[in-house]
């Protein structure tokens, strides 16, 4: 029998008459077929592409950035007062700071530390926030449900930025408290999102029908409600990375985040803040890091959006 004549997900009759080594077979071109049809409907979106573009680029920039950055000793200590505060140039192409370490360099070592904060805070909350979401969402109207709801409405009824600068500002000003102070505050959203998602799906037919023939709860959440809910906490992440960067770097401009002669981005723009209008290139390419950024994580995130709303309809 032919591949082109056994369906996408073959009857259990059709399954006994194909050999393991076949099925599996057509399980990879069913696997590849669905991906070459998702990559068709993000590639319609030009923006989109932009946005994984930009995303895959600084990734691999923070990656190889001591390959790639011009000057990469000028992420470290280091002081050249002889080629401090020059505008950009051929040598220097988004010039150099107050004590001759050039801008670009740091940029580049910046992206690390920007990348490493949106990784950790999203490994951190994203696990907590969709355990708490599913359970309370599972046991809606119980005891479970009310506790977890309400601390998370007493968490999300303070301004997420206040939040992080308050515990940010009881703990040692460094990237490691920083990142535990955007966490504390994170959770929450992903909470709600969730419990929102498994309150409607906890009465789907298919829910309904685990229940009825014995299925534990953990099979229930992890096998029948959370595969239903991925497609929008994949959304949620991609277009949180931004926003766990902009605060982050928040942190960082007052002081509580990444500290000098590390390279952060937030550290880089507060710095050169002082020497605003006349040295612009000091604080204005660091922030334009930050904006390009978050920019590329803004349009992956709606390309995502939108390509996983498409395969829903």
């Amino acid at each position: 029998m032919s591949a082109q004549a056994v369906p996408s997900t073959p009857s259990p009759e059709i399954r006994h008459s194909i050999s393991p080594e076949e099925l599996a077979r057509i399980k990879r071109e069913n696997r590849r077929d669905q991906f070459g049809r998702a990559w068709y409907k993000f590639s319609r979106n030009p923006l989109s592409v932009l946005g994984a573009a930009i995303v895959i680029a600084i990734t691999l920039m923070a990656i190889f950035a001591p390959i790639i950055a011009p000057y990469p000793k000028h992420a470290e200590p280091f002081t050249d007062f002889a080629s401090a505060s020059q505008p950009p140039s051929a040598e220097h192409l988004f010039g150099t700071d107050e004590i001759g370490r050039d801008i670009l360099s740091r940029c580049i070592f910046g992206f690390r530390y920007s990348l490493v904060m949106g990784i950790v805070v999203l490994a951190l909350v994203v696990p907590v926030g969709v355990f708490l979401g599913l359970v309370a969402g599972y046991y809606q109207g119980t005891w479970i449900d009310t506790v977890v709801m309400r601390v998370t409405d007493i968490f999300l009824s303070v301004p997420p930025l206040i939040l992080a600068l308050a515990i940010a500002s009881v703990l040692e000003p460094n990237l490691t408290n920083a990142m535990l102070a955007v966490s504390l505050m994170w959770w929450p959203w992903y909470t709600r999102l969730v419990y929102g998602l498994a309150s409607t799906l906890r009465n789907e037919y298919f829910v309904v029908s685990a229940e009825t023939v014995g299925a534990g709860t953990g099979h229930i959440l992890l096998r029948e409600i959370l595969p239903n809910m991925i497609s929008p906490i994949f959304t949620k992440i991609s277009l949180d990375m931004g926003w766990v960067i902009i605060i982050g770097s928040t942190l960082s401009f007052v002081g509580l985040g990444v500290q000098p002669p590390t390279p952060g981005l937030g550290t880089m723009v507060a710095s050169g803040a002082r020497f605003l209008p006349d040295q612009w290139w000091i604080a204005i390419f660091p922030a334009l890091s930050i904006v390009f950024i978050v920019l590329g994580f803004n349009l992956l995130g709606d390309g995502l959006r939108d390509l996983f709303s498409a395969e829903e309809a």
